[in-house]
């Protein structure tokens, strides 16, 4: 039998408004919205790169968790022009001063060697990242 590493894994985030999730991750994000006719209006999949997926899924008054939910890996090369766009959308990244673990974010950006990290919270208080690989 084949173990789940041979198979598609999707991450699922909880929402207050989906509507509200479904307009971030389509138009400040890019994915795609995929939701079936048979899926209620309040969940559904979004897809980005490789064929991975974001399930949102709306659950008003449940809190959102203060780790990091979510991560997008991004060429180093892309790294910059990806954080441009997302700064030019209206996104605005979180401050991290962590001694302990060496995270010290600059103008909301950390480095650690020579890659690159961001996080920011979509509009469900969410914690996103973005990390150049």
């Amino acid at each position: 039998m084949a173990g789940l590493g041979d198979f598609p894994v999707a991450g699922v985030l909880r929402a207050d408004d989906f509507a509200r999730a479904a307009k971030f991750y389509t138009e400040v994000l890019g994915l795609k919205a995929n939701v079936s006719a048979d899926v209620p209006t309040r969940e559904g999949f979004f897809v980005a790169g490789d064929g991975t997926m974001v399930s949102i899924y709306e659950r008003p008054g449940m809190p959102a968790p203060e780790n990091t939910t979510l991560g997008f890996g991004v060429p180093a090369d892309k790294f910059d022009e990806v954080v441009a766009d997302l700064r030019a959308k209206g996104v605005t990244f979180e401050e991290y001063d962590i001694p302990e673990i060496g995270l010290k974010t600059v103008n909301g950006v950390a480095s650690v060697g020579e890659s690159k990290a961001v996080w920011f919270k979509d509009t469900e208080g969410n914690i996103l990242n973005v990390g150049s690989m």
